[in-house]
């Protein structure tokens, strides 16, 4: 079997999606320090924020019929193109010295926008480059890399923001961008062309997909539950470590172990064939159950770090076994579709989280929530098992399923 990175195609794709993660993994802090120097309001931040997510999450479906009637090449390119524009527009906003936010928030809102339509193409691209075989490698490869720039992006994001002023982030994601655009310029991809028809059959076909297969969209819901669980802990979790686990050092400490592991399990996972990577999958998911409940119960901070540290590695360690197994699962002429109900359906409850967390923290103690969403995470993650095609998926498929 030949490497993927032996492979030109997906070399210059490896490279350039590297990159990109690299400055998406900057931008994060620089626009929370941004935006609080700007105007020392919380509200402000949740309202770019929001303005990043809602057209992600409402555009996403249609973000998978344009890629899959599309080239997925092109499409990535452009959204590319997009987003280096929204981002240096940003970065120019801050450097001027005087941001207006309305402008930020548009620009934030136009790259959210874009987002929606990238997120779909990356099946289709990674398909598209390296044959079956190797597809776990690749998926394993451009998992760690993401991974990776998670450890770096906050380091090179403090030395941006401390000595040229966190605009340059926004600059450095830009050109990152900027670089991804001009390395999908020179590839080919192979693409499945699919019949013309209209956008409501594209859509209705693509949810077909997912829901004619139980191991899908049940792995889908307990997916979307973890993730809700995962907005619960980033709201609460910083409050109630600084408070009662030993200050703001511990919470740095966690999520440190948390990147850590998330590069751990990606690494492994192109190590490992599962004999049931689904059903493995989703146990291994329901660790996350852990910190939330030590956190709950005021465990000791070392318990912490740990528990947080394998429940990210447990996802590491998921993430490339699941797109590996539906990239070869579902047909290429419809790849794009099913991809972006997945992110839609694992991504919605996320806002959620966000909203209700603060709001049951407040009625009845951060406590109560975090044994809430341990709950939700075990019996949902854990509930999988008894899903027939859950537990039928025995091994990934040798072959990719020929185009519908």
């Amino acid at each position: 079997m030949t490497h993927p990175l032996r492979l030109r195609a997906f070399r210059l794709l490896f490279a350039g999606r590297t990159l990109s993660a690299l400055g998406d993994a900057v931008v994060p802090a620089a626009l929370a320090i941004a935006i609080s120097r700007a105007t020392g309001s919380p509200s402000a931040l949740a309202l770019v924020l929001g303005c990043t997510m809602v057209p992600r999450l409402l555009l996403l479906p249609l973000g998978g019929v344009v890629a899959d009637r599309l080239d997925a090449r092109k499409v990535a390119l452009v959204t590319d193109l997009v987003r280096c524009a929204a981002q240096l527009l940003v970065g120019l906003e801050l450097i001027g010295g005087s941001p207006r936010l309305a402008h930020i928030a548009v620009a934030e809102a136009i790259g959210g926008t874009a987002s929606a339509f990238a997120m779909p193409t990356t099946g289709p691209l990674i398909n598209g480059t390296v044959g079956a075989a190797g597809l776990l490698r690749a998926n394993a490869l451009t998992a760690s890399a993401a991974n990776a720039t998670r450890l770096a992006g906050p380091a090179v994001a403090g030395a941006l923001i401390f000595t040229a002023g966190p605009g340059w982030a926004f600059v450095l994601d830009a050109a990152s961008f900027a670089a991804s655009a001009s390395m999908l310029a020179v590839i080919r991809v192979r693409r499945e062309r699919i019949p013309r028809r209209s956008i409501r059959k594209d859509l209705v076909q693509g949810w077909s997909e997912v829901r004619s297969r139980d191991w899908y969209w049940t792995s889908l819901v307990a997916h979307g539950i973890w993730n809700g669980a995962a907005a619960v802990l980033a709201t609460l979790g910083p409050l109630v470590v600084h408070r009662e686990a030993g200050g703001d050092g511990v919470w740095v400490a966690v999520l440190e172990a948390g990147s850590v592991g998330l590069l751990l399990g990606s690494l492994l996972a192109s190590r490992v064939r599962l004999r049931r990577p689904i059903l493995t999958g989703n146990l291994g998911l329901a660790t996350y159950a852990l910190p939330l409940a030590l956190l709950a119960a005021g465990a000791p901070a070392w318990l912490l770090v740990a528990s947080y540290g394998l429940a990210l590695a447990a996802l590491g360690l998921l993430t490339p076994v699941w797109e590996t197994y539906v990239y070869a699962s579902v047909p290429a002429g419809v790849l794009a579709r099913v991809t972006s109900y997945d992110w839609l359906l694992s991504l919605a409850a996320m806002p959620v989280g966000y909203a209700v967390a603060p709001l049951a923290a407040d009625s009845f103690g951060p406590a109560a929530p975090l044994y809430v969403s341990a709950a939700l995470v075990a019996a949902a993650c854990l509930g999988t098992a008894a899903v027939p095609g859950v537990r039928a998926a025995r091994a990934l498929p040798a072959e990719p399923v020929p185009a519908a």
